[in-house]
């Protein structure tokens, strides 16, 4: 697959062929769930707790005899079903982690690239750097793109300026190549990668 490459100023600088092992498979759905599932699991904190019976501070003593009541029959007060008693099955601190095998993970990517290569929702930039950390001289560039919700995929290291002006736009996010992932891939309209990312990228799956 050929692409042409584009200027951050909207202009033309060659042209670059995407590796068809990489971009041009067909996207399988259910793998690409799989993947965002196993990410969405993995970032969870886990740290909702509750007390069970064991942790509440209540008296242990019989609240009142066995028999003769005409009620049912109790001891402790910490169990479940008083008001102020532990919690039964309650969340406990735990791990929401799955195990997902490194070639699904590996194979994730490449469908998730090829999704948004097939919607023609990528876009290759020649790189990705400005002479200042500008905002507003950003936005002006990425509307001549035609950008307005993107992910922006650069090199090993991103140039600083470029990252600092687009900070404070909620629809761009920037990231080094090696945080290339599928959930962020396609949560966003447009996949934006730079000449060195798709070097890396092919380097990365050969």
């Amino acid at each position: 697959m050929e692409l042409k490459v584009k200027t951050l100023d909207g202009g033309e600088a060659g042209s670059v062929t995407l590796d068809d092992g990489i971009f041009g498979l067909e996207p399988r759905a259910d793998i690409l769930h799989r993947i965002v599932t196993w990410q969405l699991a993995k970032r969870q904190a886990g740290t909702h707790k509750v007390k069970n019976r064991a942790e509440i501070n209540r008296t242990t003593k019989k609240i009142y005899k066995q028999k003769g009541t005409g009620g049912a029959r109790h001891g402790s007060a910490r169990v479940p079903q008083f008001r102020g008693g532990g919690r039964a099955f309650g969340p406990v601190v735990r791990s929401h982690a799955i195990d997902l095998p490194k070639k699904v993970r590996a194979l994730g990517l490449k469908h998730a690239l090829s999704a948004k290569a097939r919607g023609d929702a990528i876009v290759v930039l020649d790189s990705a750097a400005l002479a200042e950390p500008k905002t507003k001289g950003l936005v002006e560039r990425l509307g001549k793109l035609g950008l307005a919700n993107a992910l922006v995929v650069d090199g090993a290291e991103i140039n600083t300026n470029f990252d600092l002006a687009a900070r404070n736009l909620p629809n761009l996010d920037v990231l080094p190549v090696q945080g290339i992932n599928v959930y962020d891939i396609l949560r966003r309209e447009t996949l934006v990668l730079t000449r060195a990312a798709v070097e890396a990228l092919e380097a990365r799956f050969k």
